[in-house]
């Protein structure tokens, strides 16, 4: 048998997905973060998890930062920044959200 080559489709670079939960988009976006003893500075939530969330902040934290999050004006949250890039920064909370508190998020309730 002759030998035969064949072309194949060179693949993409996989994508590593970090997170342990799906993010969602959300309706309520006004938050405050609060970096040490500083003054709360007005942010946008974008999207979140029960793990954590996405936020646009003018005064960006840096990562490995630990921040005081809050939500509608809710109780502050305590997240560390996982990244900040342009403005954005991704967080993990300390501990869990409800999936209640993640309902109410995304459907404004």
């Amino acid at each position: 048998m002759g030998a035969s080559t064949f072309k194949y489709r060179r693949p993409e670079p996989a994508l590593v997905e970090q997170r342990r939960s799906d993010r969602h988009p959300v309706f309520i976006q006004r938050a405050t973060v609060r970096r040490g003893r500083t003054k709360p500075v007005e942010a946008r939530l974008q999207d979140v998890s029960i793990f954590g969330c996405k936020l646009a902040c003018a005064d960006a934290a840096m990562p490995d930062e630990r921040v005081w999050l809050s939500i509608q004006g809710g109780m502050p949250i305590e997240a560390t920044v996982v990244w900040a890039d342009n403005g954005l920064i991704g967080c993990r909370f300390a501990q869990p959200i409800s999936g209640g508190t993640v309902r109410a998020l995304t459907l404004g309730l």
